[in-house]
């Protein structure tokens, strides 16, 4: 599955809803790299104990820089389920599934839910994190010349 392979390659800045996700581009790159390891994280403050999600690089409340990464968990209770099957956005499969997922009570978070048809969620059910690229996007290289930067980005899936 690829974010927006309905372009056939083709890279329509204005329409990708996925970031860059390198040091050069983006200071919570290392949440895309924890990602590429299977992990989900965000950041917590060592000043005030705050964990906020998504992951910043103040602190919202007390505005320190003084932020660590810390794990979250990868598998959670489905609280809600939302299903969009007419205006789905482009390059997004029908139907759309989102949840309000339960992570173990650390966070309760808003994600899409990949692999999983109409009525096949239901509150209560478990559901895991999934990673899965999306498509490349060019960047200027050192000599000019434009190279594809890999991306990945998460969704959730049910526990079969």
């Amino acid at each position: 599955m690829r974010g927006i392979s309905v372009l056939n390659g083709r890279y329509a800045v204005t329409m990708d809803m996925y970031p860059l996700q390198s040091k050069e581009f983006n200071r919570i790159y290392k949440f895309y790299d924890h990602l590429r390891e299977g992990r989900f994280t965000t950041t917590k403050c060592n000043d005030c104990g705050v964990r906020s999600f998504p992951p910043r690089v103040i602190c919202p409340e007390c505005l320190s820089e003084n932020l660590e990464w810390v794990d979250l968990p990868t598998e959670g209770t489905v609280k809600v389920v939302t299903e969009e099957v007419v205006g789905v956005p482009l390059g997004f499969e029908n139907p759309l599934i989102h949840a309000l997922i339960d992570l173990e009570g650390q966070l309760t978070h808003f994600a899409r839910i990949i692999n999983c048809q109409t009525g096949e969620l239901k509150e209560g059910d478990r559901v895991k994190m999934a990673v899965f690229p999306v498509d490349p996007v060019p960047v200027d290289g050192k000599r000019g010349e434009f190279v594809e930067m890999e991306r990945v980005f998460y969704a959730f899936e049910k526990v079969k």
